[in-house]
């Protein structure tokens, strides 16, 4: 079935199969989290981006292959409430970005940098630091050598706008700064965004939106 990337909380994963990747979306808990397990199609190495809520949910979407990772995109407590539970199930190592580890209650085996680079079976991700939202969330990007690159953006980069920065001028500078230079200044209109909340859209859907959402300073 054709991939749309609309799920909600109760209903079944969507799945969008690549050809080296499989990412599956789920939504989860009171916010409508969205939780990506991406697997290595070569290997069947599993990957999990935010445990965000509902730990039956995300252990049954993981299943019986294990998970070797799972990634928290930023410190926020709605994004990581599964996360004690999944890592005891199933001993995944945990990465967050350097600067919001210390807000996750669960201990992170690998500080995230900017450019850093994370592996599982013959998958690669980079993250970018994208401050604002929080001191240290991180963005995933997934450079697909048959197609345009894929990118899970947490919760700063939504349809719409970049994420909320509660009126503080610095953070909202900061935020769009680094969103503007690390993701639309060095990936292509085709690139497919997936974020925290909600619905995905596309680097070109959103990128003739720019100047306003400068001027308007959300």
């Amino acid at each position: 079935m054709t991939y749309s990337g609309a799920v909600k909380v109760g209903g079944p994963a969507d799945v969008h199969e690549l050809t080296d990747l499989m990412i599956s979306k789920v939504a989860v808990g009171p916010m409508e989290n969205n939780a990506y397990l991406l697997r290595c199609r070569a290997t069947d190495t599993q990957l999990l981006i935010d445990a965000a809520a509902e730990p039956r949910t995300l252990l049954n979407l993981i299943g019986d292959g294990g998970l070797s990772t799972v990634v928290t995109t930023h410190q926020h407590g709605d994004h990581w409430q599964a996360l004690a539970e999944v890592v005891e199930a199933t001993g995944a190592r945990t990465c967050a970005g350097r600067y919001d580890a210390a807000g996750i209650p669960v201990s992170t085996d690998v500080l995230v940098e900017d450019g850093d680079t994370i592996r599982f079976g013959r998958i690669a991700l980079t993250a970018r630091h994208l401050a604002g939202h929080t001191p240290g969330s991180i963005a995933l990007v997934y450079d697909d050598p048959h197609g345009p690159p894929h990118v899970f953006t947490g919760d700063c980069l939504f349809p719409g706008g970049v994420g909320n920065t509660h009126q503080d001028p610095e953070a909202f500078a900061s935020l769009i700064g680094d969103v503007e230079s690390k993701l639309f200044g060095q990936l292509p209109d085709e690139t497919w965004v997936y974020p925290g909340h909600g619905k995905d859209t596309t680097l070109g859907a959103e990128r003739p939106h720019l100047p306003e959402w400068r001027a308007r300073g959300w």
